[in-house]
C-alpha cells in the first residue's frame, strides 16, 4: 500500500480553514498534513495537532519530507508562491483564480513539465451537486441538443469589507477572477471551449472598488452561454436554466457543503452533499417519446473526491481531474472578458 501524500497547507485562511482542510482530514491514510503556514497565528493547532505550524513559507520550500504544496493565499500571491514551489520539486495544488494573467499560467505549466512533478487548481464546483446533477442530464442528452444555458453565481453582501484584498486591486481582483473562474470552468467542463466573448462587468454596491456584477456570454456555433454574478442579489433565482430542442431543467438552491464545512462538518459524515428535496431540479421534457414534468433528485455532491482523485494521479498515475491546460483556458477567458468589457463589443477566442 502507498504511503501517504506528506502535505503542507501555505496559509489556513477560508480555504484552507473551510476547504481543504477538512478534505484532507478524512484521508489520513492518503495524505500527512504535515506543515501549516500561519504567520502569527496558531488557529490550525486545534483542529490540526499532528501538524506543524511554521511561520515563514521557506520553512515548507526547504523540508525534503514535503511533497504536495496547497497554494491557497490570495490571488497575487498564487504564481510567485506557486513557482517557488515547483522550482523545489513539489507538487503543487493551485486555488483558484490559477494565476493573474495566462503568462503566469504558461510559466508554472512549463515549470511542472521541466521538474516532472503534478500541478493542478483547485476548481472544486465541479464537485457541487447541482453541477454534477445537470452533467448527467447533458451526458444522457436529456434535453436535446442544447440551444441555451444560464448560471448564475450570486450572493447578497452590500456592504464592502474594508482591509480585504478582495475589495482593493486592480480589474482581476473582484468576482470576475474569484467567482467567476468557477462558472466558466464548469462551462468549458460542459461545452468546451467558445468562439467567442462578450462580457459586462459593473461596480454596483455604494462605495465598491472592485468588479461586484459580471454579464458573459461565451458564444458557441448554436448557442449561447450566459453566466451571471452579482453581489446584490437579497432573493435568490435559479442556479441553472438550461433549454433544448426537448426540454428545460431549471435547478434552484445552492450546494449544501460549504455551510456544513463552516459549521466544522466533515465531508465523510452520512447523507454528505445531499440536496433538500426542495431544491431538486425541475425536468420537463421528451424521453423515448414519452413527456416527464417533474423533480429530479440531486445528485450528491463530494467536494473531498478531488483530493481523493489527487491521490491517485500522484500515486498511481491517474488522469489529472484538474489539468492545468484547462486552468490556463479559464484564466484566457477572463482575460478576454476583460477585453470585451474594455472595448465594449464581442472578442473572438480561439483554442492554443
Amino acid at each position: 500500500m502507498s504511503k501517504p501524500i506528506v502535505t503542507a497547507i501555505a496559509s489556513f485562511g477560508m480555504s484552507g480553514v473551510v476547504f481543504q482542510g477538512p478534505s484532507l482530514k478524512i484521508f489520513p491514510d492518503k495524505f500527512k498534513i504535515h506543515k501549516i503556514l500561519e504567520r502569527t497565528k496558531s488557529i490550525s493547532a486545534q483542529r490540526y495537532p499532528e501538524a506543524t505550524i511554521v511561520r515563514s513559507y521557506d520553512e515548507i520550500l526547504n523540508d525534503p519530507e514535503v511533497e504536495l504544496v496547497l497554494v491557497n493565499t490570495p490571488d497575487h500571491l498564487h504564481f510567485e508562491m506557486a513557482k517557488q514551489a515547483l522550482e523545489a520539486g513539489k507538487h503543487v495544488l493551485v486555488e483558484k483564480p490559477f494565476t493573474k494573467t495566462s503568462e503566469e499560467a504558461r510559466e508554472l505549466i512549463s515549470l511542472a513539465h521541466q521538474n516532472g512533478v503534478i500541478l493542478s487548481v483547485y476548481q472544486s464546483k465541479r464537485l457541487d451537486n447541482g453541477f454534477l446533477t445537470l452533467k448527467k442530464i447533458l451526458e444522457d442528452k436529456l434535453l436535446g441538443r442544447v440551444v441555451e444555458y444560464e448560471a448564475h453565481y450570486d450572493r447578497y453582501r452590500n456592504f464592502i469589507q474594508e482591509g480585504s484584498w478582495k475589495e482593493d486591486g486592480d480589474e482581476r481582483t473582484g468576482v470576475l477572477y474569484n467567482l467567476g473562474s468557477h462558472i466558466v470552468d464548469q462551462t468549458l467542463v460542459l461545452f468546451g471551449i467558445p468562439r467567442a466573448v462578450t462580457a459586462h462587468l459593473n461596480v454596483l454596491r455604494t462605495g465598491g472598488r472592485t468588479t461586484d456584477n459580471f454579464d458573459i456570454r461565451l458564444h458557441y456555433d448554436k448557442f449561447n452561454a450566459i453566466l451571471r454574478c452579482s453581489y446584490l442579489v437579497r432573493e435568490m433565482g435559479p442556479q441553472y436554466i438550461v433549454h433544448g430542442t426537448e426540454g428545460s431543467f431549471v435547478k434552484m438552491g445552492t450546494d449544501p457543503q460549504e455551510e456544513l464545512m463552516k459549521l466544522h462538518h466533515l465531508p465523510n459524515e452520512p447523507q454528505w452533499g445531499e440536496d433538500k428535496p426542495a431544491d431538486w431540479g425541475t425536468l420537463n421534457t421528451s424521453i423515448n417519446g414519452l413527456h416527464f414534468h417533474g423533480k429530479i433528485e440531486t445528485i450528491p455532491g463530494n467536494l473531498a473526491a478531488f483530493f481523493s482523485k489527487l491521490y491517485d494521479t500522484i500515486r498511481d498515475g491517474a488522469p489529472l481531474f484538474v489539468k492545468p491546460e484547462e486552468a490556463l483556458t479559464t484564466i484566457r477567458i477572463l482575460e478576454a472578458c476583460l477585453e470585451s468589457n474594455r472595448l465594449k463589443k464581442t472578442v473572438d477566442f480561439r483554442a492554443e
